[in-house]
């Protein structure tokens, strides 16, 4: 059930864009919403039920990536969002791929859990798009508070979590790996 809520959230992509390119704002805040909802429950229920698959593990930062990604780029593409926060988003993102690529290929690493401060970004850019789809359809004082400071969190959020990564992957790449005979090399 988790990964079918997973491919669900993965499902909901072409819709919102739809949805933003077409001006329906209101119907896509209700995608958020609901992409939003499936996400915190097929955690929840991975969990729970005792549910976690190796496929689970991999698609649901994937969707969650996918879904950010791509509002950044359409809220971007309608003039929303500037386009130095999406390119620093976009940034950091693909530079976490090709960091955690060469991690794999040279130390067969696959661990790897974020940091607080990738959890905090998320949350920003989260609370961003969620501000940004908002204010279109409810442009009060509150929600465009939350809009300019979501996206400037997200801005900086992004620069630092970015460094604090990189540092961190070139810190295991930097030590000592066992080898199979169990000695330190």
């Amino acid at each position: 059930m988790p990964n079918q809520l997973t491919l669900l959230r993965l499902s909901i992509v072409p819709f919102l864009v739809l949805a933003i390119l077409d001006g329906h704002y209101h119907r896509a805040f209700i995608l958020i919403v609901v992409a939003g909802v499936s996400d915190g429950l097929d955690g929840a229920l991975a969990r729970t039920f005792r549910q976690r698959t190796e496929l689970g593990s991999y698609l649901d930062p994937i969707a969650d990536k996918l879904l950010l990604s791509t509002l950044f780029l359409v809220l971007t593409h309608v003039g929303l969002v500037s386009m130095r926060v999406t390119v620093m988003v976009f940034s950091r993102d693909l530079g976490i791929i090709v960091i955690s690529a060469l991690l794999y290929a040279t130390t067969g690493t696959r661990d790897f859990h974020p940091s607080w401060l990738g959890k905090a970004n998320t949350v920003a850019q989260i609370l961003a798009v969620c501000s940004v789809v908002l204010a279109q359809t409810h442009p009060q004082y509150w929600v465009l508070w939350t809009r300019h400071a979501s996206l400037e969190a997200t801005l900086w959020l992004t620069v630092f979590s970015g460094f604090h990564y990189l540092w961190r992957s070139g810190r295991r790449l930097g030590s000592p790996v066992e080898t199979e005979a169990g000695v330190q090399g």
